[in-house]
């Protein structure tokens, strides 16, 4: 399975105390960096994000937005603790035995003692549990979105592993009758020149220019590079890194293909390779 390391993720919660909703973004990057931003009360979540993020990916610039909307005050659900109510009623009922008085409590005064009254947003512990299950599922929509985009890249690197194979393919198909070519235009030069020269020499000027224009190896690793590409896009783990030197590599051959071309075919084919190279090595760059 190949990554990539652009994609981007939005899921949102909503819930009586209000709405949770996270955003995360993702580009290439050579290590993993995250940045995490969380409002006030999420604070102490951090830790626990930047931890998530790690054991889950690899590579990338990661962007981690979280945003709290509380729920408008006529929203809220007030909860009333019975059993404190209760005990606030009979430790009043109790002082006015002892006192000989006849005052009992308002309803007002029970609702102003600490405890009484609260709400689903005064249970922090609720709302942590709430947005770390979101950042889950939104990593989850993330990863998937990687997934999607790395086979859409991975199918374009097999495209082009399969047009560079051609060009690989009829270079080296052609190459002889280049090098006759080029022995032929060299001995009608000679001709036309009316230089004689001894059948040795000829030889060896021919063997010299064969030897110039000998591609024959830089063909051998180009073919090779090319089933290591092949071997890393179809392996688990981390292949970005691996496939950007592979790039390297295979640039490095089509530049010495072009440095040894001697006629237009081979210089065409040489151009062509190093394009389509290139454009694989961006494509590269996006991949985790």
């Amino acid at each position: 399975m190949m990554l990539s390391m652009t994609a981007f993720s939005r899921q949102q919660l909503d819930q009586d105390w209000g709405s949770l909703t996270w955003e995360i973004r993702s580009v290439n990057h050579r290590y993993l960096e995250t940045s995490v931003r969380l409002p006030d009360v999420f604070r102490g979540l951090e830790n626990n994000i930047r931890e998530t993020a790690r054991k889950r990916l690899a590579r990338g610039k990661v962007e981690c937005q979280l945003r709290f909307q509380p729920a408008e005050a006529g929203q809220i659900e007030l909860q009333l603790d019975e059993d404190l109510i209760q005990r606030l009623v009979e430790a009043n009922n109790q002082i006015q035995t002892l006192t000989g008085s006849s005052s009992p409590l308002s309803s007002m005064e029970i609702l102003r003692w600490p405890g009484v009254v609260s709400d689903q947003q005064s249970d922090n512990s609720v709302l942590e549990t709430e947005a770390l299950q979101l950042f889950e599922r939104t990593l989850d929509d993330l990863l998937a979105s990687r997934e999607r985009e790395g086979e859409a890249i991975k199918g374009f690197l097999i495209q082009r592993i399969t047009a560079i194979r051609e060009i690989v393919a009829a270079l080296r198909e052609k190459m002889p009758t280049i090098l006759e070519k080029q022995r032929q235009s060299l001995a009608d030069k000679l001709e036309e020149l009316k230089v004689e020269l001894e059948p040795t020499r000829l030889e060896q000027e021919i063997a010299l220019l064969a030897q110039k224009a000998d591609v024959d190896e830089e063909l051998d690793r180009l073919d090779s590079h090319l089933n290591e590409v092949d071997r890393v896009i179809t392996t688990k783990g981390q292949k970005g890194r691996r496939l950007d030197f592979l790039m390297q590599e295979l640039n490095r051959e089509a530049n010495t293909l072009s440095s040894k071309a001697i006629v237009v075919e081979s210089t065409m084919g040489a151009v062509e390779l190093k394009v389509m190279i290139e454009q694989m090595r961006e494509q590269i760059q996006n991949v985790e």
